[in-house]
């Protein structure tokens, strides 16, 4: 699973870094033959101003074509890593759910494709 982190006025420094990536490894790490990439984008929509103004942009890539997409905001960047990395977990799993069973129905006899 390839993992890539891009930033907008945040610095990213190699301690926050390595919790990003192991937050997504542990959230997504169970689908990993299944995930073809992860884009995490960080924005500091406020700047100095404060308040809660980092946003969290994860784009989680499947193999079999499509994307999940799961956006959110705090004040908090650990916190709000986090959650949006279990957010893209669940989510992940859900896809992955449906097209499973999308499948299975597809296969079942008498059933037209």
């Amino acid at each position: 699973m390839r993992v890539e982190l891009r930033a907008r006025r945040i610095t990213i420094n190699d301690g926050l870094r390595a919790h990003a990536e192991r937050r997504l490894r542990f959230a997504l790490g169970r689908f990993g033959p299944c995930i073809r990439r992860v884009c995490l984008r960080l924005d500091d929509v406020n700047g100095p101003r404060g308040g809660i103004d980092k946003s969290c942009r994860i784009v989680v890539g499947l193999a079999q074509g499509g994307e999940v997409i799961v956006e959110d905001a705090d004040g908090d960047l650990r916190a709000l890593l986090d959650r949006s990395a279990d957010r893209a977990g669940r989510a992940v799993e859900r896809r992955l759910d449906r097209l499973r069973e999308s499948a299975a129905h597809a296969r079942r006899p008498g059933v037209a494709a």
